[in-house]
């Protein structure tokens, strides 16, 4: 055997290993889920089964035009033009089937780092990576296919020599022209990769208090409390700053100011304070529940509770629930003790001197 034929097996196995390698990899990845394969499969099967009967017809029948071409009786010239369309299907048909085994293993990744849970930071930041970098491949997967489709024609490989040669100066019109797409680009690509953002994440953008609800190339859709889109263009967070209330975990502590008179009694306001967050039920995490007197003004002093809750939405209808309550108790048992305005009636300069006329 030859030495060629030598490093050809050689390649062989290695490239049969390290697929093996992978595969067995993978498979102990999924083992390691809790859910059973249905779910994965019903998972999939809604955005792929379609695709890839289509893909395997289309598939089958140009293998069978390939097969039969050989036998037909055509002038030379249309033969060359069914090869090179021929040609052009099969890169379309490896670039569909790519993309279509990318969004399987996306899919796959989803489905074993589930968001329907707690504690999902680690969930939430593998869909913003995987759907972010799904998108540059198959950007890069279809620009590839495109080229390959041209490069089958002469015309075009001419066309790609004459751009060759004058590479110099199209990079350079391509960069003034492309600067701001490109940038969004690697923007994209960077937000995916340091996670100043993820899928999901409460945030406080343009003084909108919303969630990411999806992240793109160019702009990240923020759904507001109200039901409203913000769009952002991308780059906005990497270049201004914003507030992340799940940058690291949910939890959050509210608060709620009241403003009373100085005759209160604080120990039986404190005491309702802790009643009533015990009572929230699952709106208080059981952390943190402190009454405070924050500033004395001239006429009232600033009450301040701090409430915990485990994420933003519990937060805001806890310290709806404590305002609401506390109000009711200081009307209900101390309504002396509600925020009143104190007035100075001197008498009359008559009733001072009573001889002057």
């Amino acid at each position: 055997m030859q030495q060629e034929e030598w490093i050809g097996w050689i390649i062989r196995v290695v490239l049969a290993s390290v697929v093996l390698g992978f595969l067995l990899v993978l498979g102990r990845w999924l083992m390691g889920n809790s859910r059973n394969w249905r779910e994965l499969w019903r998972a999939l099967a809604s955005t792929v089964r379609r695709q890839a009967c289509v893909l395997m017809f289309c598939s089958a029948m140009c293998f069978l035009v390939t097969l039969l071409l050989p036998m037909a009786r055509f002038d030379a010239g249309l033969v060359g033009v069914i090869i090179r369309l021929l040609g052009v299907i099969w890169i379309a048909l490896g670039a569909w089937a790519v993309s279509l085994s990318l969004s399987i293993v996306v899919g796959t990744m989803q489905w074993k780092y589930n968001v329907d849970v707690a504690d999902n930071l680690l969930a939430r930041r593998m869909h913003t990576k995987i759907r972010v970098l799904q998108r540059v491949v198959v950007v890069v997967i279809w620009v590839a296919a495109i080229a390959g489709m041209l490069m089958q024609f002469d015309s075009f490989r001419a066309l790609g020599t004459t751009l060759l040669a004058s590479a110099g100066v199209l990079s350079i019109v391509l960069g003034i022209s492309a600067q701001k797409t490109f940038g969004s680009m690697i923007a994209g690509v960077q937000v995916a990769l340091t996670h100043p953002i993820n899928l999901d994440d409460v945030v406080i953008v343009e003084g909108e208090w919303g969630r990411i609800e999806e992240i793109t190339f160019t702009y990240v859709v923020v759904k507001i409390w109200d039901q409203r889109r913000l769009i952002v263009p991308i780059t906005y967070f990497l270049e201004t700053p914003f507030q992340n209330w799940t940058r690291r975990n949910a939890d959050i502590t509210g608060s709620v100011f009241l403003h009373l008179d100085y005759d209160t009694p604080l120990e039986s306001l404190r005491a309702e304070a802790q009643r009533l967050c015990k009572e929230a039920g699952p709106l208080w995490d059981g952390k943190t529940c402190v009454l405070q007197i924050t500033e004395a003004g001239a006429e009232t002093m600033t009450i301040r509770v701090l409430v915990s809750s485990s994420d933003a939405s519990k937060a805001w209808d806890l310290r709806c629930l404590v305002r609401e309550g506390l109000i009711d108790f200081v009307k209900a048992n101390y309504p002396e003790s509600l925020p009143k305005r104190r007035v100075a009636i001197q008498e009359s300069r008559k009733a001072d001197f009573p001889d002057e006329k």
